[in-house]
């Protein structure tokens, strides 16, 4: 997941980082907002889901191509 977000959004991305924690967590955080939780959204994120939120974060005029449609 990491190496497809990067490959999309390279310098605009900034970085990507694992975290270890406890208890089951897995959120992903964009810019200080959490866009992704495993309790509240249900699970583990698929790349199209992931790219979109990120998306939507660091540039919202961005188009995706295929992952769009």
């Amino acid at each position: 997941m990491a190496q497809e977000l990067l490959s999309t959004f390279g310098t605009d991305l900034g970085e990507v980082a694992l975290i270890p924690d406890t208890g089951g967590i897995f959120q992903i955080h964009c810019n200080g907002q959490l866009i992704w939780d495993r309790q509240r959204d249900g699970g583990f994120p698929d790349v199209k889901a992931l790219k979109q939120r990120v998306r939507d974060v660091i540039a919202p005029e961005r188009p995706l191509g295929h992952i769009d449609r």
